[in-house]
């Protein structure tokens, strides 16, 4: 159950290169579906304008339905949906139903509201492994219309032994497609053969990494799955050991420069904002509604307007 508290997250003030791990906790989603939650977590609150990250699966099933996320809303983020395996079934308040699978991304940008669902299409693989990661908007973009973009191809940028899909931003002067409205960068990497992959990155930037699957060492430091990498700013590259086949996720972008507050599916700035998007959402107005979806909506949960500060 979500934390009746709102969460103060703080920027990032690591102003030199560093190595802090953060393991994820796990969390259930509406519907049953048991996510290991990378970001936010106590000490570390954003990597650049990131502010979330649920990995989930590898699952094998059945004739059952691993994700049946029903229409609920949100402000004032982005997003960001990456398969590994599997597919969903995306539908918000736009009327846009798109279909998602391995290799591409549904990107949708909330702006002042919108309220959307995810699920396992009833014909599917039988198999579901993701991620979903949600991009703070800045104080200038973010009550913007909502949006929502679905790329079906991504850019690779070569990282010697392995390669990385862009997902948001621009990794080794190879840029996404997708609308970004923060400096940042997003990638998937893959380890090709059994070598060191060699990614260069803007030492403006503060980064991340979480190892997905596989063997990955930084230096002499062997990467853990479910853990957060924390990597400072300062570094103009990193150097990763990695086995063949091996995959992780980059993180990263401008220290974001503005305090933000995380409360459900909301970010905002004030806990006052936070309740007025909550009561629009119990009474029904603002976000629209989410046709074709057979379920029922999700309700908020309690609230409270005690700001959580970080700890650590």
């Amino acid at each position: 159950m979500p934390s009746a508290d709102v969460l103060d997250c703080q920027p990032g003030l690591a102003s030199a290169p560093i190595l802090e791990s953060y393991p994820a906790r796990q969390a259930a989603l509406p519907g049953g579906l048991v996510v290991r939650r990378a970001l936010p977590r106590a000490g570390r609150r954003l990597v650049g304008p990131w502010c979330f990250l649920d990995h989930y699966g590898p699952l094998a099933f059945g004739a059952d339905k691993p994700m049946s996320i029903g229409p609920h809303p949100h402000i004032g983020l982005q997003t960001v949906t990456w398969l590994i395996e599997g597919e969903a079934l995306h539908r918000d308040s736009l009327g846009n139903e798109r279909l998602i699978r391995p290799g591409q991304l549904n990107l949708m940008t909330a702006g002042f509201g919108i309220s959307h669902s995810e699920e396992t299409p009833q014909r599917n693989s039988g198999r579901l492994h993701g991620v979903q990661l949600w991009v703070a908007l800045p104080e200038a973009r973010r009550h913007l219309p909502p949006s929502f973009d679905h790329y079906p191809e991504l850019p690779a940028a070569a990282l010697g032994g392995g390669r990385a899909v862009v997902l948001m931003g621009e990794l080794n002067g190879v840029r996404s497609p997708a609308t970004a409205h923060s400096r940042m960068v997003g990638a998937d990497i893959v380890a090709s053969d059994d070598a060191d992959l060699n990614v260069p990155l803007d030492s403006s930037f503060e980064h991340a990494l979480i190892l997905i699957d596989g063997d990955v060492a930084l230096g002499d430091r062997k990467l853990e799955s479910s853990t957060l990498y924390y990597l400072g700013t300062g570094r103009d590259a990193v150097t990763l050991t990695a086995r063949t086949g091996s995959r992780l996720m980059l993180l990263g972008g401008a220290p974001f420069g503005e305090s933000i507050l995380m409360w459900w599916n909301f970010v905002g700035r004030t806990p006052e904002e936070i309740a007025k998007a909550r009561n629009d959402w119990e009474q029904g107005s603002r976000f629209g509604s989410v046709a074709g979806h057979l379920g029922d909506r999700i309700p908020a949960p309690p609230l409270s307007l005690r700001p959580q500060r970080p700890r650590g």
